[in-house]
């Protein structure tokens, strides 16, 4: 089981930061800040699913999982806290958030429905965010140029985000969810996931005045399916989830770790003195 360290991250989030934060490129302030929009939404939907899977399993193998559920349901309502302050910045300058209200209602479809869907669900989210948490630390140089503040919190989100990338999963496992619905929930949690982030990033465009530039899209191209692109890098793991055998686990956690250790200044355990 993994031991999760809920962390109080130190940056401040009240004071306004520029439109093109990400070291004034257009398509990933846009693109970084349509991601931001789906996150308080989508964690407490996976705090739920925990929560819920926790409860469902046997009284005698809750203690197995007892410590790891409260470390990733505290990280993750961290990462909804500081996500809803980053995304009350974007409102005041202009951005609508579409893609949470959208979720919330597809969300509400699944209201009653066996434990082990929601946590199917969850479980293929997690490795979306934790191949990109791995693609962003092991790149973490791309953020370089980019407001302090703000690199400092996508690395911090991507380290947790590696860390309990196994729990929801191994709830899933452990309350004998198949090998089937876990790679169907994976091919519609791909369609949806990569839809509305495309869908979000061209509406954080349009209303930014930059859609159409072509500096935007050459960036993008760039970002996305350059050498070190985040979809060129993160295809062979993603296709690995779909391997019978397959466990979060077997993609390491070292860059998360030394993210982690190197920065310590920059969060605060909750509970520590």
């Amino acid at each position: 089981m993994a031991d999760l360290v809920v962390r109080r991250l130190l940056i401040d989030l009240e004071t306004p930061f520029a439109r093109h934060w990400c070291g004034g490129d257009a398509f990933r302030s846009a693109f970084f800040n349509a991601l931001s929009m789906s996150f308080p939404v989508g964690e407490q939907f996976f705090i739920d699913a925990v929560r819920n899977g926790f409860k469902a399993l046997p009284a005698d193998r809750q203690a197995q999982f007892r410590a790891e559920v409260q470390g990733f349901v505290g990280q993750e309502a961290t990462h909804r806290r500081i996500h809803g302050l980053f995304n009350n910045q974007l409102e005041k300058q202009g951005l609508v958030n579409a893609w949470g209200p959208r979720a919330q209602k597809r969300l509400k479809l699944l209201e009653g429905v066996d434990p082990r869907h929601w946590l199917g669900i969850t479980a293929a989210n997690e490795h979306f965010t934790a191949i990109f948490a791995e693609w962003m630390l092991k790149n973490h140089d791309l953020l370089d140029g980019c407001d302090a503040r703000l690199k400092t919190l996508w690395l911090w989100h991507s380290a947790e985000e590696s860390e309990h990338k196994g729990t929801a999963f191994d709830l899933y496992q452990a309350l004998g969810g198949s090998h089937a619905w876990r790679l169907t929930w994976m091919r519609r949690v791909t369609f949806i996931f990569l839809s509305e982030a495309l869908r979000q990033t061209i509406n954080n465009l349009r209303r930014d005045g930059t859609l159409w530039k072509w500096r935007t899209w050459k960036s993008g191209a760039s970002f996305l399916f350059g050498r070190r692109g985040l979809l060129r890098q993160s295809y062979q793991a993603w296709r690995e989830y779909f391997r019978e055998d397959f466990h979060p686990n077997q993609h390491g956690s070292d860059l998360s770790q030394r993210w982690l250790a190197e920065n310590v200044g920059q969060f605060t355990p909750v509970g520590a003195g």
